[in-house]
């Protein structure tokens, strides 16, 4: 029978009585509530003070654990009532949890030291000294008579105190209650606060590799910087750095973690000793460094910038085999870091992330987090046993199992996303995958890419409500109520929350998207930085953007191009009112109320790349946190917008046949990425081909004038084919 308690495993330095105190309530089930261990750390006058453990109990209240590590519990009640007033005074700044003067929840203290065989023998008065034998009865002499589901919730999201982290960068000024604005600021408040999973993938910590995984939207970039905040105030000596893909993130993870940091333990994080880096990184100190130029560094590698490893390493892979270069350069690798985090772990090659576990101490913590469908057309991320090698003996290095009870998670999914709505998520993954794409002339299905497991449906949040989710199978998936929470869509409409318009031309395009701009500043209380226009061609987002940034200026509408406009590390503006136009590579990770998706109809079909352009289209849409717009120009744009009806006609479920592996495998070479010479070459060998057939169909050429073992070639690689 399973334990009715939850316990979040944290970090401290008691580990012993601390995985003795877990084992306790892991074979108790007559408890119930949440026990945090290593949490939470609170700010004093005195500096940061964490928390050894704390139960919060909607039939107890609050219980504070001071936890010995050996057999001498000396001073046991001074740290009881530190540890109580603390809490105390920090529980007393929230207003829900105050009745006139007084907290509605009652804190009690326990020493718990399992190393003592006879506690009596340390007896004080009115303070509570138990080990293992004990503990029981002691907790059972605690009550809260008075306690109500309200309080009790209120108490849990008092101790997370993070009700800053995901509201908004700066104060709305409202006045129309059913404003886009309104509506804004009321969904910001509904997410303020981390949901159960998320607070346990912050807190819990493991000794060796820790992998989350969700959807995009689901807080894992936010899970990650309020861990790296988290391990910093528990471990302020401990070396650790932050990296991802997209640069624009630096700027994100920084005001997460300072505000984190700041309203955990009221002190400014030590940024010598937590780092925010871009992977790669250049010559030349401070913002430039990168964990990649570190270690080569640190081991006298050759190191690769990007220019030269384009010249030197295969396309495609230039980073990932400069990594490998550096790692092949010797056997032993310095440890730079205590623990490492890593954001978009889909976004970098395997050796990226060895290399992070290879420069890290003997403890190996490494916390890496990926989208899971982020590449729709595959898992992403190799499995742990793939990425990390093997031991002497043949055994993997790295094994993500089953915990034990009590004990912290090694593999989290995030199965809720916060930032799309269901009708928003669900588009972006039925034009992704062109569920609902005719199929071209000569095909089965107009299916663009399938990843390989099917199950991972169901892991990031879909239910099977027809069929089955197997190769060559009919199946019908629905978003769960549970991972699509019911709120993101309910403040309007959803022909409002999403829209396919098709324009003539560019210029009746950009006329549109500048009245709509110029109505959301205006009358619909949305503010600059709440709007974002992405074009999905990276290459000619700075000309087909200008017109509308001109327009808009024309208004007295200010705007900028992420990363050309501003530095690379900064999406936002902060300093200044300015709406961001960006192309797609730097519009991940980011997220605004409203997304205008420019020139869509690029996306709908292509003669090469067909399965990265509908991946552009997939993230774009997947910005938004409200209302998205897909607008483009011509008949290509006709047919995107046909999809979507489809899908609108459906109710928003995704109906298809599960291709078998040789048609993935099949969808993989039709829509793989080709380089601008491989496009070439193909072009030139299709005129060719084309021109002989012609000549042979005219009589013109004779098969008799072929090689015979071309033709032979030829006959074998047509039949198999077919």
């Amino acid at each position: 029978m399973p334990s009715n308690i939850s316990i979040v495993q944290g970090t401290n330095r008691k580990p012993v009585s601390s995985r003795a105190l877990s084992a306790h309530f892991s074979a108790r089930h007559d408890v119930d509530g949440a026990l945090y261990i290593g949490y939470p750390i609170i700010g004093s006058a005195e500096g940061r003070f964490p928390i050894d453990a704390i139960w919060v109990s909607p039939s107890k209240g609050l219980v504070v654990f001071d936890l010995v590590e050996g057999s001498d519990p000396a001073g046991f009640s001074d740290r009881q009532d530190d540890s109580a007033n603390k809490l105390e005074s920090r529980l007393k700044t929230h207003k829900e949890l105050m009745h006139r003067r007084d907290l509605v929840i009652p804190i009690h203290t326990v020493t718990f030291a399992p190393g003592v065989t006879s506690p009596e023998r340390f007896a004080e008065d009115d303070y509570v000294l138990a080990n293992r034998d004990t503990l029981t009865d002691a907790l059972n002499d605690f009550d809260w008579p008075a306690a109500t589901t309200t309080d009790y919730s209120a108490t849990l999201s008092a101790l997370q105190n993070i009700s800053t982290i995901r509201k908004t960068r700066t104060k709305r000024n409202l006045e129309k209650a059913d404003s886009r604005g309104a509506k804004l600021k009321q969904l910001e408040d509904s997410i303020a606060t981390l949901d159960n999973l998320q607070g346990k993938a912050v807190i819990e910590t493991v000794r060796g590799v820790q992998r989350i995984r969700g959807l995009a939207g689901s807080g894992k970039t936010i899970v990650l910087a309020l861990k790296a905040a988290y391990l910093h105030a528990q471990h302020p000596d401990w070396r650790i750095a932050v990296t991802f893909n997209t640069r624009s993130l630096k700027g994100q993870f920084r005001r997460l973690i300072t505000t984190f940091s700041i309203e955990q333990t009221g002190e400014e994080p030590d940024w010598d000793q937590i780092r925010i880096l871009n992977a790669w990184g250049a010559p030349g100190g401070g913002e430039r460094e990168g964990i990649y130029h570190q270690f080569c560094r640190a081991i006298d590698a050759p190191y690769f910038d990007f220019g030269a490893a384009k010249r030197s390493f295969p396309r495609g892979n230039e980073f990932g085999a400069a990594v490998t270069r550096a790692l092949s350069h010797q056997s032993t690798y310095p440890a730079l870091y205590d623990a490492i985090l890593v954001d978009e772990a889909q976004d970098f090659p395997p050796s990226f992330l060895r290399l992070c576990y290879e420069i890290l101490g003997e403890d190996k913590r490494l916390v890496y987090a990926y989208d899971e469908l982020q590449n729709l057309s595959t898992t992403s991320v190799a499995p742990p046993e793939e990425i990390f090698g093997t031991k002497p003996d043949g055994t993997p290095r790295v094994v993500f199992t089953e915990p034990e009870p009590g004990e912290p998670r090694s593999d989290i999914i995030l199965e809720k996303c916060y930032r799309n709505s269901r009708p928003v998520l669900v588009t972006a993954h039925a034009l992704g995958f062109g569920v609902y794409r005719n199929a071209p002339k000569g095909k089965t299905t107009g299916l663009v890419q399938m990843f390989e497991n099917p199950q991972l449906w169901t892991e990031v949040g879909y239910d099977v409500i027809d069929g089955e989710l197997r190769d060559g199978s009919e199946v019908t998936l629905k978003r769960s109520s549970e991972a699509s929470p019911q709120f993101l869509e309910q403040h309007s409409p959803i022909e409002d929350l999403i829209q396919f318009k098709v324009f003539d031309d560019e210029a009746r395009q950009a006329d549109w998207v500048v009245r709509q701009i110029q109505k959301n500043l205006s009358a619909d209380e949305l503010r600059h930085d709440d709007i974002v226009v992405i074009n999905p061609d990276p290459v000619t987002t700075r000309a087909k953007v200008g017109p509308i940034r001109r327009a808009l200026l024309d208004l007295g509408i200010n705007s900028h191009v992420a990363g050309i406009d501003t530095d690379p590390d900064v999406f936002f503006q902060t300093d200044v009112q300015s709406v961001t136009f960006t192309g797609i590579y730097r519009a991940k990770g980011n997220e605004a109320g409203m997304v205008y998706i420019i020139n869509a109809q690029d996306c709908h079909s292509a003669a090469f790349n067909l399965a990265s352009i509908r991946n552009r289209l997939f993230t774009a849409i997947t910005r938004s946190k409200a209302w998205v717009r897909v607008l483009g120009v011509g008949s290509d744009m006709k047919r995107l917008e046909d999809e979507f009806k489809v899908l609108l006609s459906r109710q928003f479920e995704l109906t298809f046949r599960y291709p078998s592996h040789a048609e993935r495998q099949q969808l993989g070479v039709v829509h793989r990425d080709m380089t601008a010479a491989e496009r070439k070459r193909l072009k030139s060998r299709q005129k060719d081909l084309a021109s002989l057939v012609q000549d042979l169909d005219a009589g013109i050429v004779h098969l008799e004038d072929l090689d015979d073992d071309l033709l032979q070639k030829l006959s074998d690689l047509l039949k198999r084919k077919s």
